[in-house]
């Protein structure tokens, strides 16, 4: 016990001079602050992590359901108009995002879009958590007027007239299509969330770093750029940042209030998780429901809890960090455009608590520099994917 006790300071002093960078002192070993900043650097990790099925879903992972998916995400005949697909939102060359401020479906959305990748990892989804499965998030554009203005009837009818789209289902349910039109929507929602839990963001540059550390490699970990290094200190300490951005998605799933104020298409004040509740509780397809495929209902607990959240006004889900920068403009309504504009200026970026004044957290110019080199580490070919968003541009 005493000889790993000792391992571990030692890793922890070697591992803070690498942070630090070459020039600076070696620390003590025994410095606790050096031992947890390696333990919370290892607990984002490691990458990816395993598959697991959805109980809620019957087909979840089963690979015919995942053809099935695919077909549909990227078919405009879902639509009602014959014009906009699932992909038309989430393009596949911006980590499944769109690169607008808000989205734009047959008209314009309320928020801007999220990245499908790693969707699998969330217990909540969209901003508000409206929807408690990854098959009800998917079947809520299909009937949103804004979105793709599908129907029941028009999904049904599309899936029982298509030769291969019928052959499919009968593989993946090993049934013909249900006679309720609502019962065969369901069923397209859960093939479209079998295959998007297939996307999944690759190893990055600081998964490289972090599974360095955890073999005790330093060699290796020395790799690492020095920038990167200076910004993940920042990103652990004084950025208060890892508060929310935590563990191998570098996100909570939870929903928190982040100072940036905005207004729906309607003129309305965005109320974020406390409308996302009532929606959630309102709808015919969360894990109370009977669409559910878990007889347990085992899931079902946080949804059961949902009405009783507090200081939901105004809280939004905390997005994953990976492919970041893939998937510029940011926050719900879009409004910091770069990395740069989050690291300086945007409240979300200033601390946990930023609708509070006295809670939030300023960077210098340097430090902005810094965070957003350690933050392109998170993308597996960090070159950065807008010309603008240039940590060398942090000012």
């Amino acid at each position: 016990m005493m000889g790993r006790a000792r391992t571990a300071r030692i890793a922890a002093a070697i591992f803070a001079g690498l942070v630090l960078g070459p020039a600076s002192a070696q620390p003590d070993s025994s410095d606790p602050t050096s031992t947890a900043e390696l333990e919370r650097i290892l607990g984002h990790g490691p990458w990816p992590p395993p598959a697991r099925s959805d109980p809620s879903n019957r087909v979840s992972g089963k690979r015919d359901a995942i053809l099935l998916g695919e077909r549909l995400f990227f078919s405009p005949r879902l639509s009602g108009t014959g014009g906009i697909l699932c992909a038309s939102c989430h393009e596949t060359w911006r980590s499944f995002s769109d690169g607008r401020p808000r989205a734009v479906g047959i008209a314009p959305v309320d928020r801007n879009t999220q990245s499908l990748a790693n969707v699998r990892l969330n217990r909540w989804f969209g901003w508000d958590g409206a929807n408690d499965t990854l098959w009800s998030q998917s079947i809520r554009p299909l009937l949103d007027p804004r979105e793709m203005r599908s129907s029941p009837a028009h999904v049904a009818a599309l899936v029982r007239g298509d030769p291969e789209l019928s052959g499919f289902y009968e593989r993946t349910f090993d049934a013909r299509p249900p006679a309720s039109d609502e019962a065969l929507l369901v069923d397209v929602g859960k093939a479209l969330a079998a295959y998007q839990e297939t996307l999944a963001s690759d190893r990055t540059p600081f998964d490289e770093f972090r599974d360095a550390l955890a073999r005790r490699d330093f060699e290796a970990a020395s790799r690492y750029p020095v920038q990167a290094r200076r910004g993940l200190r920042i990103f652990l300490g004084k950025g208060a940042c890892a508060g929310c951005h935590s563990g191998p998605n570098f996100s909570d799933g939870e929903f928190h209030r982040t100072g940036v104020a905005s207004l729906l298409q309607d003129g309305e004040a965005d109320t974020g998780r406390q409308a996302g509740i009532r929606k959630l509780l309102a709808g015919r397809y969360n894990l109370l429901g009977a669409f559910n495929d878990d007889p347990s209902r085992a899931t079902a607990g946080g949804t059961r809890a949902a009405s009783a959240e507090r200081d939901t006004v105004a809280a939004f889900r905390t997005p994953s960090l990976r492919d970041i920068t893939l998937t510029a403009p940011y926050m719900h309504d879009g409004s910091a455009a770069t990395l740069c504009d989050v690291a300086l200026r945007h409240p979300a970026a200033q601390g946990a608590n930023a609708a509070r004044e006295s809670s939030r957290v300023s960077l210098s110019q340097d430090e902005a520099h810094d965070l957003v080199a350690f933050l392109e580490t998170l993308t597996a070919s960090p070159g950065k994917a807008f010309p603008g968003d240039s940590p060398t541009l942090c000012r």
